[in-house]
């Protein structure tokens, strides 16, 4: 199937407008040309009428012409140019008379219908027009003058117009879809480069951006839109390599101790006790193991969680205490004060599941880094727009530099300061991933081995109004 390239579309969409236009216009202009030419010649005609009526004497006997002598002036002798042809009829049609440029030929008269009208007929095959006037003679018709003039001028410069029309039209629309297609194509150029660069742009070459165009025109929003979305993808493949690269690492140091260990047991007999410790450290790094895949499986299927998202009224003070109960044996064993400052009922529309989520990392980790005896603070707090919930602790915090990386996966503040307490490094990373998703804000503020605080706002949430 044959199809037009962009470029010419273009020229042709515009070619078919114009030519619309144009038909139009000169379709005006020929009927106004048409029209002054017929209507100057009727303006003729009725003065050769109204003339040639005081021309008619009238008695009770006949009718009969005065200057006689008019009918030999050129006008009615010759057909040359501009003739006019002039009859006169009583009152039976009988004819009477005649203007001497008809020599043997007569105008036609028609039925009393025709009276004062224009008549385009024919006289020796050559176009006229003509009207016939009826003659009164005390309110009684007595004769018809009739008089006529040649068409043969009008319709010559009638036939030259429509000619030079005709032939004008195409080769001013094929002039114009050549102007049309040039600046179609130097229009649409900045596509050109887009294509050009669009098809250099592979999985393995994703750095190459598309040049804007100068004038910042819906093209140059085009581009720089492209060139966005290319930011992003190449942000996401750059987080996806390095994803998995880390989660390679990761899972890869838990199996290679276990295999280590294992090789160990049996080089040699061992006692009942060395078994059990080496048994009791390769379960516990299958449960961290078994804990990084879980954290995984939840990364992976927050990607495409969006849709997904329920919306339903969520009681924060109930939440916020079932995430406490669950962690009720990690607090008794590190002997830490938790207090709870909620000074009314907090309510919020989002998905119960995924907020839960946040608040059970959030509140894990205070657990985790804080130091034996130590108070972890739990508020929520409201403005006239938020609703605002802190979780502090006084553990081991987070140093200066490390602020920003805490919430890339599988990142954790220096572990040399802390070896005993063990992690993923996906904890924030899926509560940062469930804030954007959520469309919550989180702030973290931190001093190393003094305090650390995690801010969470929600837009704030009438029960009443629901």
């Amino acid at each position: 199937m044959f199809s037009f390239s962009f470029k010419n579309r273009i020229a042709f969409n515009y070619i078919v407008s114009t030519a619309l236009l144009i038909s139009i216009v000169f379709l005006l202009i020929f009927q106004i040309v048409k029209y002054s030419v017929y209507n100057h010649i009727n303006a003729d005609i009725a003065v050769e009428v109204e003339k040639h009526l005081k021309e008619i004497s009238l008695d009770s006997q006949e009718t009969y012409l005065l200057q006689v002598d008019q009918w030999r002036a050129r006008e009615h002798n010759t057909v040359d140019v501009n003739p006019v042809f002039v009859q006169f009829y009583d009152s039976n049609n009988q004819l009477i008379d005649k203007s001497p440029n008809l020599k043997n030929l007569n105008l036609n008269l028609f039925s009393i219908e025709k009276d004062n009208q224009y008549i385009d007929t024919q006289l020796n095959k050559k176009p006229i027009r003509q009207i016939q006037v009826p003659v009164f003679q005390e309110k009684e018709i007595i004769g018809h003058l009739v008089i006529a003039m040649s068409l043969d001028d009008a319709e010559m410069v009638i036939g030259n117009l429509s000619n030079i029309l005709l032939i004008s039209i195409p080769l001013i629309l094929i002039v114009l879809f050549l102007i049309a297609r040039f600046f179609a194509g130097r229009s649409i150029q900045p596509v050109r480069t887009i294509i050009e660069t669009s098809s250099q742009i592979t999985k393995d070459n994703l750095q190459t951006r598309i040049p804007l165009p100068q004038n910042k025109d819906e093209l140059y929003v085009l581009s720089e839109n492209i060139n966005n979305l290319l930011n992003r993808i190449e942000n996401a493949v750059d987080r996806e390599k390095q994803f998995t690269s880390d989660a390679s690492h990761e899972l890869r140091t838990p199996l290679a101790v276990m295999k280590g260990t294992m090789e160990v047991l049996i080089r040699k007999p061992r006692n009942q006790q060395e078994y059990e410790e080496k048994i009791q450290f390769c379960i516990s790094e299958v449960d961290r193991l078994n804990h990084m895949v879980d954290q995984l499986l939840l990364l992976a299927r927050f990607e495409n969680q969006k849709q997904n998202v329920k919306q339903e009224s969520i009681y924060l003070n109930a939440l916020i205490l079932d995430n406490l109960t669950r962690f009720s044996d990690k607090i008794e064993s590190k002997k830490l004060k938790i207090k709870a400052d909620f000074t009314d009922d907090y309510y919020i529309q989002s998905d119960n599941y995924l907020v839960s989520i946040i608040f059970s990392n959030l509140i894990s980790n205070a657990i985790k880094y804080s130091h034996d005896n130590g108070e972890i603070v739990l508020q929520l707090e409201k403005t006239s727009t938020e609703i605002i919930f802190t979780v502090s602790d006084n553990g081991v915090g987070i140093s200066e530099q490390d602020l920003n990386k805490i919430f890339n996966s599988f990142y954790r503040s220096d572990v040399s300061n802390h070896p005993e307490i063990k992690g993923t490094g996906l904890g924030l990373s899926i509560v940062k991933r469930l804030c954007d998703l959520l469309n919550f804000k989180i702030t973290v503020e931190s001093k190393q081995n003094e305090r650390t605080q995690f801010r969470l706002f929600f837009q704030f949430y009438n029960l009443s109004s629901s």
